[in-house]
């Protein structure tokens, strides 16, 4: 549509003299916040590290679906918002709580119907992906013994991770309090960024701390640091124009503090709160018909 719209001659938008005209005073701030929520298209770049255990051969694997869905999903994107732009002004594209939706309104009639249905089979894809890695961080952390143990459990024949599973649908109901969307993104946003940097900071550590390890995937330290120095534009700029949604969203992870120091710092716990959670974990068991991955390797059960 995008195609046809130019070769109809409907590209003013597109044209230098207008693409560059500001419609707003320029701000370092926005600009951070622009990059913040544009980013939060491109996320799933890091997802396949999450299940690496069950990939096939992921040594060449994850840098190959790295490699291949980048590129495909930033040539998807630039051009769908330069389709964009030959339909609707900038006043419009802000005006418009859905774009996709008001843009197939103008220029495909009664077929205007396609958009919101393609846009609701990329959601569920893109809910597909989450649900699929983010569960296996709680899964891991479990393992780690950070979070509770039958977080760790998987289904007796299926071998899914159904506790949590069930944990990252409960974890998400509670973030759909929030009505605004971009906020849930500036949120979710800025505390990702955070944990990137610091991930992407730890490698460089490694690197310098204990060179000889073995790494099957190893790249060019320039890369990483380029990718810290943009890290630190977008945080302290983003922190400096929206403050209170940036700390509101690092007071959401700071609540972790007192459930690792209640579940993993203290560790002569009364009986009594042992076996409430001996309790609850076998009551989760059953209900979800889990057990350890070792004791089904062995056959057994809990």
């Amino acid at each position: 549509m995008g195609i046809v719209q130019i070769c109809k001659g409907e590209y003013f938008w597109l044209e230098p003299k207008n693409a560059f005209e500001n419609f707003q005073e320029p701000d370092i701030g926005l600009i951070a916040l622009a990059f913040l929520q544009g980013s939060f298209a491109y996320g799933g770049w890091n997802f396949l590290n999450y299940v690496t255990e069950e990939l096939v051969d992921p040594y060449k694997n994850l840098p190959r679906a790295i490699f291949i869905s980048i590129p495909l999903v930033t040539f998807v994107y630039v051009f769908a918002n330069v389709a964009y732009v030959t339909a609707m002004s900038p006043q419009e594209l802000l005006a418009s709580n859905a774009v996709a939706v008001t843009f197939g309104e103008k220029l495909l009639g009664v077929m205007a119907w396609i958009m919101p249905i393609s846009v609701a089979l990329s959601t569920f894809g893109g809910v597909n992906g989450s649900l699929f890695t983010s569960s296996r961080l709680f899964f891991a952390g479990a393992r780690e013994g950070h979070l509770p143990s039958v977080l760790a459990m998987i289904h007796v024949k299926r071998c899914t991770p159904i506790p949590a599973l069930l944990f990252t649908c409960i974890s998400t109901l509670l973030m759909l309090v929030t009505s605004d969307m971009y906020t849930l993104i500036n949120y979710v946003g800025f505390i990702n960024y955070l944990f990137y940097g610091v991930t992407v900071a730890g490698q460089i550590v490694l690197r310098w701390k204990k060179p000889d390890i073995p790494r099957p995937i190893k790249i060019n330290l320039l890369f990483p640091i380029i990718y810290l120095l943009f890290w630190a534009f977008l945080l302290v700029f983003s922190l400096w124009s929206e403050p209170v949604v940036c700390g509101i969203g690092l007071a959401i992870m700071l609540t972790g503090v007192p459930v690792y120091f209640l579940g993993v710092y203290w560790q002569h716990k009364p009986k009594c709160f042992s076996d409430f959670i001996e309790l609850l974990t076998l009551v989760s068991q059953k209900m979800c018909v889990v057990v350890y991955p070792e004791d089904r390797e062995k056959g057994g059960s809990h």
